[in-house]
């Protein structure tokens, strides 16, 4: 299957790159960190057999656009929630599933509760809503979420010491996070890292939204009652007791039509196990 590069206008000085092929019922799928849409390769290539897969970097990421401007709102998911959903109407979509790992699916989640008539699915792989993502990291467990804290404090800080050793702390994840450090080859590990090398201000301001406006969107959804309307299959490690909280619980109070599955794989799932991922997206598909 052949995709095609194109590069779609979706807001004033914001351009984003996306690989475009299929037909069909269309699904967007949004990358994780420290990746770009190379992480779906597996994935999109089985589902372009009958859909039409739209694969962008975010904002900030890859080779679309990487505002200067990096205030509470240039990187806040809703911002990039917006950017998605301008991609797939410029491509000819007003509605589409949507699929996100890690970054990606706080970007899916934000678009799933902005944007509910545009999303008819939603699968999100191995990550907790914002809000409770912060809330269960506390205490030593939190030592998992270092780059968290660190992206979070004020301009300055976090972008000199990342720029320092890009290779050696975004390479850091790409190793520790993954069981199986044969899914991603070297080629595709130096494109990731060559990415994130130019990518540090606005990678260190898309976790910092995270770390405020985002934080304070949730917390308002959260108490108005929003939720996701759409059925919303989520994919995450399996830790068993030493997760330490009940994920599926917190998931299920913002998506009443929940599946929840543990996944025995690393954090990579879609380059570790792509089939599990394409199998659980086309049963989505059919909720």
């Amino acid at each position: 299957m052949t995709f095609e590069n194109v590069r779609i206008q979706v807001a004033d000085g914001v351009a984003l790159h996306a690989a475009v092929a299929g037909s069909g019922s269309p699904i967007v799928l949004l990358h994780g960190f420290p990746q770009t849409h190379m992480m779906w390769r597996h994935v999109a290539a089985d589902l372009a057999a009958d859909h039409t897969v739209i694969c962008p970097d975010l904002r900030g990421y890859g080779a679309s656009d990487k505002p200067a401007e990096t205030g509470p709102d240039t990187y806040a998911k809703r911002t990039m929630a917006a950017d998605v959903v301008a991609l797939a109407r410029a491509l000819g979509y007003d509605r589409f599933a949507l699929a996100g790992h890690d970054r990606g699916a706080l970007v899916a989640v934000r678009a799933g509760l902005d944007h509910p008539a545009h999303i008819t699915h939603l699968a999100s792989l191995d990550v907790l809503p914002t809000l409770d993502m912060w809330d269960v990291m506390h205490g030593v467990t939190a030592a998992v979420g270092f780059h968290l804290y660190l992206m979070a404090q004020p301009p300055g800080l976090p972008e000199t010491m990342i720029a320092g050793a890009p290779d050696e702390f975004f390479g850091w994840f790409l190793d520790r996070w993954a069981r199986d450090p044969a899914a991603m080859p070297a080629e595709v590990r130096r494109a990731y890292l060559d990415a994130c090398r130019d990518a540090i201000p606005s990678i260190v301001a898309d976790y910092r939204a995270s770390a405020g406006v985002d934080v304070e969107h949730d917390r308002a959804d959260r108490a108005a009652g929003r939720t996701l309307a759409m059925p919303v299959t989520v994919l995450q490690q399996d830790w068993g007791a030493m997760l330490g909280f009940d994920a599926a619980a917190r998931w299920r109070a913002w998506a009443p039509d929940l599946r929840h599955v543990p996944v025995q794989c690393g954090h990579f799932m879609a380059e570790e196990d792509p089939t599990l991922v394409v199998t659980e997206i086309r049963k989505l598909l059919t909720r």
